[in-house]
């Protein structure tokens, strides 16, 4: 039952963080696209009118179709070098130091990386309140619960906690030493190592933070979609006063 219980609430919030991210990866792939296309089929008819002017192009015009020129004859090589960058960071990523970094990196993201640390925090909040409920020794329950936050350095972080603990300091004192543990939930496990009741500070910890991380992803959505709109805009508008000034000047 609870595991059920424990599984549930994983699956729900990894939904919910999959159903924030879902909106904002299809309008950058619209924007993309749209972008691409005005490059290779529009540009180049505008280009080869403006050819016929006799007249130096405007600074913004010349670097668009410079662009579309670029993209069109060497189209190929950058698709392959962009596959090669993604395949070479994620071999970085897979390794030990780099994946440690690019967690570091996560955490410190200007909004992003509070979700991440709520996110954390939470899986690790969840599941050693369901491993103390379950019999677990605290030592062996801070190693199974390192590889469950999802998060290099946080697991790094906890199994420098447990050779703490391991020496007879209380949990919190070790968590406290890192600032990506937040002070709210160290204070509450503090109060749980006092009263004997650990695993349920420790659990309503847990959901504490899956209401916090309701909340981040509800108002990242909504903060989301009118700057994806703005950031479109200001794409294909650029790209069309590039292409257009030109033919306003024309009298000129």
């Amino acid at each position: 039952a609870r595991l059920a219980t424990f599984l549930e609430a994983s699956a729900q919030l990894s939904h919910k963080i999959k159903s924030a991210m879902m909106y904002p990866i299809i309008a950058l792939s619209l924007a993309l696209l749209i972008t691409t296309g005005m490059m290779l089929f529009i540009v180049p008819v505008f280009a080869g009118m403006f050819a016929d002017f006799g007249a130096k192009l405007p600074l913004a015009t010349q670097i668009m179709i410079a662009l579309s020129n670029g993209i069109k004859k060497h189209g190929i090589l950058i698709l392959a070098i962009i596959a090669l960058a993604l395949w070479l960071f994620r071999r970085w990523k897979n390794t030990s130091s780099g994946s440690y970094r690019w967690a570091n990196l996560t955490l410190h993201l200007p909004v992003l990386g509070m979700l991440n640390q709520k996110v954390a925090t939470s899986r690790f909040a969840r599941t050693f309140a369901q491993l103390l409920k379950s019999g677990v020794p605290i030592l062996q329950a801070m190693e199974i619960v390192s590889g469950a936050t999802g998060n290099k350095m946080f697991e790094v972080l906890i199994l420098n906690s447990r050779q703490t603990v391991e020496r007879g300091e209380p949990l919190s004192s070790a968590l406290v030493k890192h600032s990506c543990f937040p002070r709210l939930m160290i204070s509450m496990l503090a109060a749980g190592e006092k009263t004997g009741k650990i695993d349920d500070m420790v659990d309503k910890c847990a959901d504490f933070y899956d209401d916090e991380v309701d909340t981040l992803v509800a108002g990242l959505t909504s903060l989301i979609e009118p700057l994806l709109i703005v950031v479109l805009g200001v794409i294909v508008s650029s790209i069309v006063l590039a292409m257009y000034s030109p033919i306003f000047k024309l009298g000129e």
